[in-house]
């Protein structure tokens, strides 16, 4: 007989334990192959971006969507461009503003660490400072095949994930007891 620590969920009975593994593939499989861009250019690396999304490259035979009208009905940011201090704000903003779940995919060695400005006193060296990133494409200018390559591995992240796991990460903490 199992006994349930006080506060537990309840459980979907005895053949919960075969539940999570389909609804995680099918969850997934759903998530992985339509993701909808949302592309925060900066700079030169925004032109590299837009190529990926043309005939040549063509990145929606992948299963991504490219440029959803705004960060509300996106999933993946991709960050291309030099990122100022100044404009690291906006980024934060529009990434919080965007549903779980979100990933961010940093384009370009000036996105990744500054670029060839990373000394300058205006440059955030990075924009994992800011915001949490899930893949790195490196290159100055990063080739659309390497958009590519980096939107594959996002894939096989969110094919790997646990469902549970993603969603409570979002959650927000619960509010403390005898608080104001």
């Amino acid at each position: 007989m199992d006994v349930k620590p006080s506060g537990a969920r309840p459980s979907l009975g005895p053949l919960a334990r075969l539940a999570p593994e389909p609804m995680k593939v099918v969850l997934n499989w759903g998530r992985r192959y339509s993701l909808w861009v949302f592309n925060f250019g900066l700079a030169c690396c925004a032109i590299e971006f837009i190529a990926a999304s043309m005939a040549r490259h063509d990145f929606i035979r992948l299963g991504v969507i490219p440029f959803a009208p705004g960060p509300r009905q996106a999933d993946l940011m991709v960050v291309s461009g030099t990122v100022t201090d100044k404009m690291a704000p906006a980024v934060k903003r529009l990434y919080e503003q965007m549903p779980e779940p979100k990933y961010v995919i940093s384009f370009g060695a000036c996105s990744n660490c500054g670029g060839p400005y990373w000394d300058s006193y205006a440059v955030t060296k990075g924009v994992d400072q800011i915001i949490p990133v899930d893949v790195y494409v490196p290159g100055c200018p990063p080739r659309p095949e390497a958009l590519l390559q980096g939107i594959l591995k996002l894939q096989e992240k969110i094919a790997q994930e646990s469902v549970s796991g993603r969603y409570e990460a979002a959650r927000p903490p619960a509010a403390e007891e005898g608080g104001r």
